[in-house]
């Protein structure tokens, strides 16, 4: 198994073009042509967790944060970042980050959170826009079913929860070949008029290229006429946060035992009790500030998340309660939902999880 087999699977799951502008996801060290020897899976990188690879003779390191944000001008060993990828250069160790792409994935990072939670009715907090694409081609009318069929292949077609969904429309198409045409139907030369169907259909961009693919290769024509179009829709399935219910209300103090007893917590930093009981519940792992008010508008009574500033819990404003279970903690299950993930689909060498802890923070 080469390791691009493993980080193309991944890549299934969260594609790397849902990762945000800031980001840095993908393979940052290492060969994709080499072959795998054995996984581990983490939540940072450092030197410790690449010696840690090293000695369990696991060539490729799945992290969630990426090592490496922003360009290195010097690699010199001068800090945390530069040995970690001089190590992981000198030994041959690949490091693959999946970090934002699979925030935004809602059986992602904040999906592993609302599992911990037992929430049900889950649904993104904030979608994306700029996501969904909508390809627009005309088939003969015979070869219909055999098309749209070729692209439900493919993967077109999902909204949501449902699956295989089109538009047709019928109509007249015209077309003349030249003499270096082998029309499907009508004469090279001749004008041709033929009972075809307009076929419209909506997918993720990330899949664009298989759609057009499958979609061409059903098609009769030899020249497929066909439009693509970016949508501006959300899409409900993608993006930023989630929201999700806890199967009977329970108070705020009992929420709270709730969250210390699941993520393993000495302490949580929350804003004011607001006398409420607590049922549905907003989240987002890592740094989550950016959606209060969103989590506000959706009517959460919690917002859970990490890296809240001081000021930054005045923006609760009454409305909801913000609380602050730290950045590792948040995330830590990642380092188990990544472990599943590649552990149920590769079976023929180890996946392992790091056993360093690598939160820096440290509570006295």
């Amino acid at each position: 198994m080469k390791i691009h087999d493993i980080t193309s699977y991944l890549e299934t799951i969260a594609p790397l073009s849902l990762q945000e502008s800031y980001d840095n996801a993908g393979l940052i060290t290492g060969n994709g042509q080499w072959e795998c020897t054995g996984i581990i899976t983490s939540l940072d990188v450092t030197e410790e967790v690449v010696l840690e690879a090293i000695a369990k003779k696991c060539n490729l390191i799945v992290a969630h944060h990426p090592i490496i944000f922003s360009g290195l001008k010097k690699i010199t060993g001068k800090n945390y970042v530069e040995k970690t990828i001089i190590a992981a250069i000198k030994n041959d160790i690949a490091i693959y980050a999946i970090h934002t792409n699979l925030d935004n994935v809602l059986q992602g990072v904040n999906g592993r959170i609302a599992d911990k939670l037992g929430l049900i009715n889950r649904k993104i907090l904030q979608p994306k826009k700029d996501v969904l694409k909508k390809l627009i081609t005309f088939v003969p009318t015979e070869k219909l079913e055999e098309v749209r069929n070729a692209i439900f292949t493919a993967g077109g077609g999902q909204v949501g929860n449902y699956s295989e969904c089109s538009f047709a429309v019928p109509g007249e198409g015209t077309f003349k070949g030249n003499d270096q045409t082998k029309p499907y139907v009508g004469k090279a030369g001749e004008r041709h008029t033929e009972k075809e169907t307009r076929i419209e259909v909506v997918f993720p961009e990330w899949i664009e290229s298989s759609v057009l693919k499958a979609m061409i290769s059903a098609h009769p024509y030899e020249e497929v006429a066909y439009d693509i179009l970016s949508l501006d829709n959300q899409y409900q399935s993608i993006g930023s946060g989630l929201t999700g219910e806890l199967k009977k209300p329970v108070s705020e103090a009992d929420f709270l035992d709730l969250l210390k007893k699941a993520f393993k917590l000495s302490v949580v930093r929350h804003t004011p009790f607001r006398g409420k009981k607590v049922q549905k519940i907003a989240l987002c792992g890592g740094s989550g500030s950016f959606l209060t008010e969103v989590a506000i508008a959706s009517g959460a009574d919690f917002y859970v998340t990490g890296d809240v500033k001081y000021h930054e819990f005045f923006d609760a404003n009454g409305k909801l309660v913000i609380a602050d279970i730290g950045h590792y903690e948040s995330e830590q299950f990642t380092i188990d939902l990544l472990f599943d993930i590649l552990s149920e689909k590769f079976l023929s060498f180890a996946v392992l999880k790091t056993g360093i802890i690598t939160n820096p923070v440290h509570y006295f």
